[in-house]
Order: structure tokens, then sequence, then C-alpha cells
């Protein structure tokens, strides 16, 4: 029941981030308001999701995950439901605020997980849960159009209210608290400067495409953005108790693991981004199949089931051959299905079965991104290591879809619609990026069944609880 619980939160907040993608123009027609501010019912939630999710990671090592779980699917419902009876784009946007609160059940779900699994089933749960994140992207794309064709789009928000509120209250009565804690009392003014830093970043290229990468505005919100974040390192560096501590992001297997995620999300936010948009395109326009939102989102179904289906299968493989061997395949084979996509897409079985291969590389991938960061520090960061690693995904995510954003409007057709060379230019660069992850994962560090010992949680009554998947990958 508590898997089914962290499972059902991790996959409605993953939802949340893609059912809006495909129905922009829908929900500019219905509040009559401009491309520019339908954007921002996704741009709103995204920066949402990425101040709040390493927040709430941080808020559960020390009050209790349990208690922060509930109170972030409470959010997701709450945001839900003004969403479903928003009555302009105003109330949307702040609805979606609202819904970004949520992303505290990711980093809480690895928490919890380790604090209360038995240690045989603690590598596949994490796996699972790992691959719901890629697998719930690329289905909220596939739903919105069936869902909004046939019930109308404000159902993208009623359908995850119930679902989250029936969630919030099972977790209330089924998920235990956790035991481990992080003490010490919660630093404003790092969770201040982690916000202004991330708003000016996030905003900043998101809207870069729009704006030109020259533009004065997006070089002052870059400069800010910098700027903010060097005072925040400087700031957690010297409080009594960091939000984030810079000693944990410094260790080899967090940084290493959290560069390769930033690099993936850069290729999976981006593909399943632009992608509905290269099918959408009429084929008048030389490449593209005129597909309807529909139609469009069925096209990624394959991709979305194949990967989660190797996601049920990375944590066995991950015993056997060891999770850096997965992470380092899964980065190759994702960037090898992008090129495969940026040279050949001229049918439709060409574009699915392109993603197929993205899609089972990038689920390798993430499924086993979590496990190794959980691995790599102490039970009492868990929550805080995983938010993070979770947002600079998102971070990824944003600077694909800015820079395949900049590339593909950058020659446009009579017809409005961009020249094919933007989507093969686009893709490739993707491509480069899963590459360019599988390289960075060589870095990961290979941890001994010593340094496991060390790092994972001490059972006053079992003992160390290692995970034998974990050993055996070590031992490999």
């Amino acid at each position: 029941m508590t898997f089914a619980v962290l499972a059902v939160s991790v996959a409605s907040y993953t939802l949340m981030q893609s059912l809006t993608v495909p129905v922009l123009s829908e929900i500019e027609i219905v509040f009559d308001t401009d491309q520019n501010t339908a954007t921002w019912v996704l741009t709103a939630y995204l920066l949402s999701a990425s101040i709040f999710t390493p927040i709430m990671g941080r808020l559960g090592d020390t009050f209790g995950k349990q208690r922060m779980l509930v109170i972030s699917l409470a959010a997701l419902s709450a945001g839900s439901l003004v969403a479903a009876l928003a009555p302009s784009i105003g109330v949307l946007i702040l609805a979606r605020i609202v819904q970004g609160m949520g992303g505290g059940v990711l980093p809480l779900a690895f928490g919890i997980i380790r604090d209360e699994f038995p240690r045989h089933k603690i590598g596949g749960a994490v796996s699972v849960i790992s691959s719901l994140l890629a697998v719930g992207f690329g289905t909220g794309i596939v739903l919105a159009g069936p869902l909004t064709s046939s019930l109308g789009f404000r159902w993208l928000f009623w359908l995850p209210f119930i679902v989250t509120a029936i969630a919030a209250v099972v977790a209330v009565l089924v998920v235990p608290e956790s035991p481990v804690r992080t003490p010490g009392r919660i630093s404003i003014l790092p969770a201040l400067l982690l916000s202004g830093w991330l708003v000016a970043l996030l905003v900043g290229l998101s809207e870069a495409p729009k704006w030109g990468w020259g533009s004065p505005r997006i070089i002052g919100l870059l400069v800010l953005a910098a700027i903010i974040l060097a005072v925040w390192i400087r700031v957690e560096t010297r409080v009594a108790t960091p939000l984030i501590d810079m000693k944990m992001m410094r260790l080899p297997g967090v940084w290493t693991t959290n560069l390769v995620a930033l690099l993936v999300g850069v290729g999976m936010y981006a593909s399943f981004g632009f992608l509905p948009q290269f099918n959408q395109t009429p084929s008048s326009s030389g490449y593209g199949f005129g597909s309807s939102i529909t139609e469009s989102g069925l096209m990624l179904l394959p991709g979305a089931v194949v990967t989660f289906l190797v996601g049920l299968i990375a944590a066995p493989v991950a015993s056997r051959i060891g999770a850096k061997t997965v992470v380092v395949f899964g980065s190759a084979l994702g960037g090898v299905g992008m090129f495969l996509l940026a040279a050949f897409h001229d049918e439709k079985w060409q574009v699915i079965g392109s993603n197929i291969v993205t899609s089972a590389g990038i689920g390798l991938a993430f499924a086993c991104l979590a496990g190794l960061i959980v691995a790599a520090v102490t039970p009492e960061q868990t929550g805080v290591a995983s938010g993070m690693n979770a947002n600079i995904r998102t971070i990824g995510g944003s600077i694909g879809t800015a820079v395949m954003g900049s590339i593909v409007t950058a020659h446009f057709l009579p017809d409005g619609f961009p020249k094919e060379i933007g989507y093969t230019a686009g893709f490739a660069v993707l491509g480069g990026a899963l590459l360019a992850a599988a390289v960075a994962g060589l870095a990961i560090p290979t941890v001994s069944p010593e340094e496991l010992e060390e790092r994972l949680e001490m059972d006053p009554a079992d003992g160390p609880v290692v995970r034998d998947d974990e050993l055996s990958a070590a031992r490999t």
C-alpha cells in the first residue's frame, strides 16, 4: 500500500508537467489570451516545482517524510481543484504554482523507500519510481489529446484532483512516519536565495527563444542567476544548518550523478516537447504528418510503454553489471535513438522506432540515477539529495527546451512553419547531449561493498541495511 501511494504520487506529479504541453493553444483560445501568457501555464509549474522539490525534501528530512508527503499531495490536489475551476488565465497560473509545491513527492518517496522498505526490495522500488518520471511525462502528452477532445481541457485537472486527494487520505492512513531525521532548524535565507537563482535562471532559459539569447533581459537574468547562485553557495557553507549541504554536493558520487541527470534531462524533456510539434506539422511543409493532438500523442505511446518496462528490469540488470554501467549504456542508447530520429523521420514508423530506442535508453538511465544518489549519501540526506537531483533534471530540461526552441525557430518556411533542417539539427544536438551524459557517467565512482556499508542506513535491530543488488553490483 505504501508503494502504491508513492507510485501514484510521483506519477501524478510527473503527469502534471506534461499534460498541458499539447493543449496550450486550446488554453489560449478558452481564456482569450496570447501565446506568451499561455506558456506560463507550463513555466509557472516548472518554476514552482524547481523551488519546492529540494525544500520539501529537506523539510521531510527534518520534520518527517510522511507528514511532508501528505502536505505535498494536498498541494497537488488543491492546485488541481483551483485549476479545474479557474475563471481566468491568471487564476490558472496561480493554481499551477500551488501544484508545483507537490514536487516534494519525488524526494520524499525515495526517502520513505530507503527508511521503510526491506533491503532486498529497495533497489527495485527506487528503479520503478524513477522510471515513472519519464513514463509520466510521456504519458501526459499521450493522454492530453483524448481527454481534451472527449471531456474538455479542465478534466486535465479534475482527474489529478480526484487521484491525489484519495492518495493524500490513504497516505495518512497507511504510510508510516520515517524515524530517520536530520536535527536542526531550517534557515530562511538559503531558501530565499535558492528560489531567487532558480527563478532567474529558468525564466531566462524559457524566454530566451522568444526574446533572443542576446537580449539585454536574457543576459541580465542569467547574470543575476549566476550572482545569486554564488551568494547562495557562500551562505550555505556558513549557516549552522544548511538547506543544501555543499559538502554533500561535492561528493564524487553526487556531483557526477547530478551532471549525468542534467544532460539526460536536456535530451528527454526537449524531445518530448518538440516531437508532438514535428508530428503535427502539415506534410505540405515537406516534413511532418499533419497529425492531430491525439494522433501525435499516440505515436509517443510505444516509447512510454518501453520506458516503463525497462524500468522494471533495470534493478535486476544493475545487480549483475552495476548501476553505473546501466546509466552509461542507457544514455548512449538514448543518444543513438536521437541521431536515428535526426537522420530518418520521413515515415511514421521511423519516428516511432527512433523514439522507442531513445525511450529505452532514457528509461534505463533514469531508473538507476536515483539509486546512485541514494547510495552516495547518508539516510538523513536522502530527501534533499534526491530532491536536488530531480531539480537538476528539470534545469537540464529547461536548457534543452530553450536550445531546441532556438534551433527550430531559427528559420521559417513561407507557410509559417519551421524549416525541416531546424528539427534535424535540434534532434542531433539532443543526441549529442545524451552521448555526453554517457561520457560523464564514466566518471561516476565505483562503490565498494565496504563504502556502501558506511553510507547506507544502520538499523539497530537488523544491522546494516545494505541492498543485495548494490553489493553484487559493487563486487562486479
